[in-house]
């Protein structure tokens, strides 16, 4: 002790601090101050520094505790955390709530949230730290319901919550089902005189955000005095969790104006805006925009980023960026297997999926859904089969999307027997999903007995879905049966079921055309059907001939060939073709599945016009060039 004192009293007069401690009795205390060595808690090994304790070789002190705690935190060890715990427990220092608080900071950081709880239960007395430690435990570690729960007790206690309480309260609301609970907080905020603190603000902010309540996100980021980057990026993840593409894009230039830099958080979130809409050109900006900023291209980035090129229709881009990605993750390799799948490249997407076990990936749900979507749409049933029982080898549970996927797999391949016996077999009860893949599958083969069959499970499970009807009106439509289809017409309109309508947009220089059938709406729409009749006729030339079998009205041929011609997707690429430079590669999204006469057009004109063109369906995409699709037709 007295040459701790002595080293003190040098390092206060180097300070000029000494009259702090100017008298014998604060010298002690002041020894408090000066960090005890740990060697173990810097290197991790916490139990060696336990023996040293008990040995008497170190000071028990809640100092040396509170260092242990600290490097366990940083590694998160469980099994740590608990000795220290027993250590403290046997100590003079039980009870401390100093300590306590610690130690439940250091079980939420390693999971053991039930041990946390254990800990503040034991707790004789309690402080705010201790109520905020607690919440902010739950609300990190998924468990948003039991945050809320605490907050009625701590009220009761007569404790006045804290920012750091309110922004854990706040990210527990925002993750909660429970209807109304983050306005109640919200109106805590304002009587406590919180609402007005920046970070406090941009928690608001996220957690309306998370509600879809956008109006009120809104509301609160422009009452913000001072707003920062944590409040810029809440408020784009909001529009982009929305699907709010056009907005997140001016807010994400708006911040720029500001003076706020993105930051991998923005530039996650607007890419996965610009994936919803499938812009291209402005993804592309954004990219640039990235580099520019000296952004690494991490993990967590490229992610989204290859999500966005994949989903606006350039494989080439998503390769490239799938390839210069930093450390990748599980997620980046399930994402360029999710492009591939989309794309119904099939063995390519069974040759990445290989490389993963190569490569030692831990294979997940997501993994296998991708992996089996990609052999549903790549017709090959054999491989999916075999991935599908490899999910046992894998320790992975089949979840219902799994199965659902298996029946798109047997029913597009036209196995619809073996579909059928497939669910008779589920070890859970069939959805309306698994029922629905069924019944289109059924509608692209035309069989209508199990088709109406397979309906019939779809209306009793989910009576308030409008597609099954329209795609069993499909089915007798397309095999002739009028009766039949006048019978469900009959029923769809007495249920006040409407076929949704479809669009097809494209994006030139940066603006968005959108387009529906017959659309004469577009104040060049007079010049559009006039291109249009000079492709239909180069094409006719080259061999198109219309398909009238994907008019589903009971028409005569000619009426049905003059249905066929100004479908919502001819029309855009027809505006496409005007206006974008020769050779340009052109890219179409519908919202609904593509027309089969129109895919059968598009291949022509991929060959005569001598353009690469991609569509973007509900379903997948469509690579067309040369006269030939990346579907290879089955779809």
């Amino acid at each position: 002790m007295r040459n701790q004192c002595r080293a003190l009293l040098l390092l206060l007069r180097h300070r000029g601090d000494a009259r702090r401690y100017a008298s014998a009795a604060n010298l002690t205390a002041a020894v408090a101050d000066i960090p005890v060595p740990v060697p173990a808690a810097s290197t991790g090994n916490i139990r060696d520094t336990l023996d040293r304790v008990d040995a008497r070789e170190l000071a028990a002190t809640p100092r040396l505790y509170h260092s242990l705690i600290t490097a366990c935190a940083r590694h998160r060890s469980l099994e740590d955390a608990r000795a220290i715990h027993a250590h403290l427990a046997g100590s003079q220092f039980a009870g401390s709530v100093f300590l306590d608080n610690s130690l439940i900071h250091l079980y939420c950081k390693c999971g053991g949230v039930a041990d946390a709880r254990r800990v503040f239960d034991g707790m004789s007395t309690r402080d705010m730290c201790s109520w905020t430690s607690l919440i902010a435990g739950y609300a990190q570690n998924d468990m948003p319901d039991k945050a809320l729960a605490l907050l009625p007790g701590m009220l009761r206690g007569r404790f006045k919550p804290n920012g750091f309480t309110f922004a854990s309260l706040l990210k527990a609301a925002g993750a909660s089902a429970s209807s109304g609970i983050g306005e109640q907080i919200h109106t805590l905020t304002v009587k406590y005189d919180w609402h007005d603190d920046v970070y406090v603000g941009s928690a608001l902010l996220d957690m309306y955000a998370r509600c879809g309540r956008m109006d009120m996100a809104i509301a609160v980021f422009d009452q913000l005095e001072s707003k920062n980057g944590v409040s810029w990026n809440a408020l784009i993840a909001g529009f982009a969790r929305k699907g709010d593409g056009e907005t997140t894009l001016l807010t994400f230039a708006e911040m720029q104006r500001n003076g706020f830099e993105a930051t991998h958080f923005t530039y996650s979130s607007v890419f996965t805006a610009i994936a919803g809409i499938g812009a291209l050109e402005q993804g592309k900006w954004v990219h640039a925009h990235m580099i520019k900023s000296g952004e690494r291209l991490s993990a967590f980035v490229g992610n989204t980023m290859l999500d966005m090129y994949a989903k606006s229709g350039s494989m080439t881009d998503a390769r490239k960026v799938f390839d210069r990605v930093d450390k990748k993750d599980v997620v980046t390799w399930n994402s360029m297997l999710t492009a591939f799948a989309q794309y119904g490249l099939g063995r390519e997407a069974v040759t990445h999926f290989q490389e993963m076990r190569r490569c030692g990936i831990h294979l997940n749900q997501i993994t296998f859904l991708s992996i089996l979507t990609a052999c549903s749409h790549g017709g090959l049933v054999k491989e999916g089969k075999q991935y599908f029982d490899m999910m046992k080898e894998y320790n992975v549970e089949p979840e219902i999307d799994h199965y659902v996927t298996v029946v798109d797999l047997l029913g597009r391949a036209g196995l619809l027997n073996d579909a059928l016996v497939f669910i008779f077999k589920m070890p859970m009860k069939p959805t309306a999903a698994v029922w629905g893949a069924l019944l289109g599958a059924c509608r692209m083969h035309k069989n209508a007995k199990i088709g109406q069959f397979a309906a019939d499970h779809v209306f009793e499970l989910d009576p308030d879905d409008t597609g099954p009807p329209v795609l069993l009106y499909n089915i007798y439509a397309s095999t002739g049966q009028w009766d039949a289809a006048a019978r469900v017409r009959k029923m769809m309109k007495a249920t006040g079921v409407k076929k949704e309508p479809a669009c097809s947009w494209v994006e030139i220089e940066n603006s968005v055309h959108m387009f529906v059938a017959n659309d004469d709406t577009h104040p060049r729409s007079e010049e559009i059907y006039k291109k249009w009749e000079e492709i239909s006729i180069q094409i006719r030339k080259a061999g198109y001939v219309p398909n009238t079998d994907y008019v589903l009205l009971h028409v005569d041929e000619q009426e049905r060939q003059a249905k066929l011609q100004y479908h919502s997707e001819k029309i855009a690429l027809a505006f496409a073709l005007i206006n974008m430079p020769s050779g340009a590669t052109i890219r179409i999204m519908k919202n609904i599945r593509i027309c089969g006469d129109c895919h059968s057009a598009f291949r022509y004109i991929s060959k005569v016009f001598e353009r690469e063109i991609v569509v973007r369906d509900t379903n997948r995409f469509h690579h067309f060039s040369s006269g030939s699709c990346s579907c290879g037709d089955y779809w």
